[in-house]
């Protein structure tokens, strides 16, 4: 079971640094949306492919309003997937220990 165990443990770990630069990248590109970057610059563009999978379905349920609030949605649903599944993944991989 302590395979088992390592797995569980490993993948708890890896969920929650996803989780962790997840956040990172929304912020930035939140934080940049603020100046209005250049759509040729290579980082922007892998900030918009790498967070836009996640912020346009939460703007698809949000009604339109002059702000998009999406990264702020997007950060409550992170933090609490990420206080929530990452323990559990803790806790369960001390019960297969």
């Amino acid at each position: 079971m302590f395979i088992l165990y390592n797995f569980v443990n490993a993948l708890a770990w890896v969920v929650n640094i996803i989780f962790f630069v997840l956040q990172c990248l929304i912020f930035v590109r939140a934080i940049i949306s603020w100046v209005n970057p250049d759509p040729s610059n290579p980082l922007v563009q892998f900030l918009i492919r790498s967070t836009e999978p996640i912020l346009e379905p939460i703007r698809r349920l949000l009604p339109q309003m002059g702000i998009d609030l999406s990264p702020i949605i997007a950060f409550f649903i992170i933090r609490f997937l990420q206080m929530f599944l990452v323990p559990s993944l803790y806790d369960l991989a001390l019960r297969l220990q």
